[in-house]
């Protein structure tokens, strides 16, 4: 009977069952827990709400809700490493947590090691076995001693008989991947330095079916020495969920002396410590901590080290960080990692010679690049472009985009005629066009006046063409260095249309005939939102431009789903422009060198550069975990765009509000 209302109201409904066993982890209530369970069936099969029947490991386009009080980190804000272990010097022995406490794992959830233990076995859908066999075998322990304690060589005698994989193999494979996903957490190893060279007793203490031996090496490798004891559940078929292995340290070093235990886990770490009469300190778990602000609707893996990596630096306690660096960390950091690769990935595959990161949005990442691909250095260069210089530039061949661009963009927005003749670079027409059209200089650019502008200008444009000639002339020449004895290159930029490597193709091989073919590799392409969704269509079909994140034949549901007028690209742009001036175009300086100017420094240039800090740091963090793991972490478009999903809700206009003030204005002029 117990076993039929159990199926009923938990395992009938995947989603019921998910976000049931995620509150029965976290809540130490039971009362509470099945409160919970009668509601979730409440709503499904008396409200309808159908949606809870899903998966909550998989939800559907998923936006969660973000800290807009400050930092993210600041909510795990805690005393330094040193001050923290002053307070556990006065006790005599000191027990710590082993798992979330004194180490953490690259993933979200600790079951996630699996999804690689099964793919050096080569065993589908190994992760659910495993851990299906876990909880058979504790359950014929219970059965067989009245204890649900089990060994790994227990576990691993449930698994061979259910899939036929040698135990021997397992184990070792198994064990290898603990060895090489362990790393320290960085707060509890500087509190363990300090309580060590204070000589003062540290033993460990894990729920565990590993042994003892293994976790005092996994705890060796990770930098902590050799502690006094390691006390694990399996070993003395007590655990510190029911407080007996509590009293098992008690009873190793006398009842005599005081004790204290440092663990993540409310119920067993803090409560039942000290109903065994020890001291405890909570350390909040850091992936419970982060992954009610972290999206879930990812790729299993990349996804989960993904949330490992964030959590572990945002709520380890060891600092606090400025919301801009938490911008580039957290929401910033994948995309660059996983945008180096495509470049890569592309440019090897295409042959291609050069890779050219245009600026601004390039700084950051070429920066990033050189760290993934160090041995790629001489074969990336940060140029200058941008869509003013270039809009003047090929004004020649791309009339229809120079008017757009700088007349019918900015219509009816308080720029006076005067404004758009000075961004144009053409104020000595000023005078003839107020006259021949019967204009003030002052007078705003309307759409009752635009059409008779643009016909002054197409009637005079030789003029407005000689006017560009010294900018054409002079981008000649720092192109001609630049790509110098290359015959193919990427032009990489963020998006949106693509315009500035079409432009920039355009440049080099029509205007300027230096003979290289520029391919555009773009973050992403207009979408349908956009005022002009198919501008760069021709060129994606013919593979002139290629996208990352998405375009229309990929990833569809982020083509639908960004929106330029919610500011979508601005806040894109953010995470890699950088804080130098837009350039403005190619000059003759005094000694007739080229000359790059630009426009005016942004004075917000430390919050950008933070900005980029967290990006790189992030960047950094993912390629030792790849290191640890000795495989590299493919990061497709959808997975990258997923931390952005969140930032882009309707919901979340409270977090973006602290970040507008760093955002590019949306006209090139």
């Amino acid at each position: 009977m117990k076993a039929w209302i159990y199926h009923l109201l938990v395992n009938r409904v995947p989603g019921i069952r998910d976000r049931y066993l995620h509150q029965r982890q976290n809540t130490t209530a039971r009362w509470k827990v099945l409160f919970y369970l009668l509601w979730l069936n409440v709503q499904y099969y008396l409200l309808f709400r159908r949606s809870l029947g899903r998966p909550e490991r998989f939800p559907f386009y998923e936006e969660k809700r973000l800290y807009s009080g400050g930092s993210e980190s600041s909510l795990s804000e805690r005393e330094s490493p040193e001050a923290f272990a002053a307070k556990l010097m006065a006790f005599d022995v000191i027990s710590m947590d082993v798992f979330d406490t004194l180490l953490f794992r690259p993933f979200s959830e600790p079951a996630d090691l699996f999804y690689l233990v099964g793919m050096e076995l080569r065993y589908p859908d190994f992760r659910q076995i495993r851990i299906d066999a876990e909880e058979q075998a504790r359950k014929n322990k219970q059965r067989e001693t009245g204890t649900r304690e089990v060994t790994f060589q227990e576990i691993w005698e449930e698994i061979e008989r259910e899939t036929g994989i040698p135990k021997e193999r397992g184990m070792q494979v198994e064990s290898s991947w603990e060895l090489r996903c362990c790393f320290a957490n960085p707060y509890m190893l500087r509190a363990v330095k300090t309580l060590q060279a204070q000589g003062k007793t540290i033993v460990a203490t894990s729920d565990m079916y590993l042994p003892s031996g293994f976790i005092q090496e996994l705890l060796h490798q990770c930098g902590y020495g050799t502690l006094s004891n390691v006390f694990v559940s399996c070993e003395f078929g007590a655990s510190k969920s029911d407080g007996h292995l509590y009293e098992k340290i008690r009873k190793r070093f006398g009842e005599a002396k005081s004790y204290v235990h440092v663990g993540d886990n409310r119920h067993s770490d803090l409560q039942e410590a000290r109903r065994h009469r020890m001291e405890a300190i909570l350390y909040p778990n850091v992936h419970q901590q982060g992954n009610r602000f972290r999206p879930a609707d990812m790729s299993s893996i990349t996804g989960s080290i993904y949330r490992g990596i964030v959590n572990a630096q945002m709520h380890n306690g060891l600092s606090s960080y400025s919301q801009e660096y938490e911008y580039g960390f957290i929401y910033g950091g994948l995309f660059v990692a996983g945008y180096c690769q495509f470049i890569h990935d592309y440019v090897k595959a295409h042959d291609i010679e050069k890779i050219l990161f245009l600026s601004r949005d390039g700084s950051v990442l070429m920066q990033a690049y050189r760290r993934v691909y160090p041995d790629e250095t001489e074969t990336t260069q940060y140029v200058y472009w941008s869509r003013l210089a270039a809009t003047k530039l090929t004004a020649g061949y791309y009339k229809e985009a120079y008017f757009r661009r700088f007349l019918f963009h900015k219509t009816d927005q308080t720029y006076t005629v005067r404004q758009i003749l000075e961004s144009m670079e053409l104020g000595h027409l000023l005078e003839p066009l107020c006259h021949t059209v019967e204009i003030e200089p002052d007078a705003e650019l309307t759409y009752k006046n635009v059409g008779r502008i643009k016909k002054y200008f197409m009637d005079a444009w030789e003029q407005v063409l000689d006017a560009y000639q010294e900018q054409v002339d002079a981008g000649k020449a720092y192109y001609s260095q630049v790509l110098q004895g290359c015959r193919s290159a990427a032009a990489v930029d963020i998006g949106w249309a693509g315009s500035g490597a079409i432009s920039l193709d355009h440049a080099v091989n029509r205007l300027w005939g230096l003979h290289c073919d520029i391919t555009g590799i773009l973050a992403g392409t207009n979408s349908c939102y956009s005022p002009e969704p198919d501008t760069g269509e021709a060129f994606l079909f013919q593979g002139k431009l290629v996208s990352y994140l998405y375009s229309q034949s990929e990833n569809r549901d982020l083509w639908k789903f960004h929106d330029p007028a919610q500011n979508h690209n601005l806040y894109w742009e953010l995470l890699l422009g950088a804080p130098e001036g837009s350039l403005k175009g190619f000059y003759w300086d005094r000694n007739g060198h080229c000359e790059c100017r630009f426009k005016e420094s942004r004075a917000d240039a430390a919050r950008i550069r933070e900005i980029h800090r967290g990006i790189l740091d992030f960047v950094q963090q993912f390629l030792e975990v790849e290191r640890r793991l000795g495989c590299s972490i493919p990061i497709h478009g959808r997975d990258a765009y997923a931390p952005m999903l969140s930032v882009c809700s309707r919901k979340n206009k409270a977090f973006r509000k602290g970040l507008e003030g760093l955002m590019d204005e949306i006209h090139i002029a």
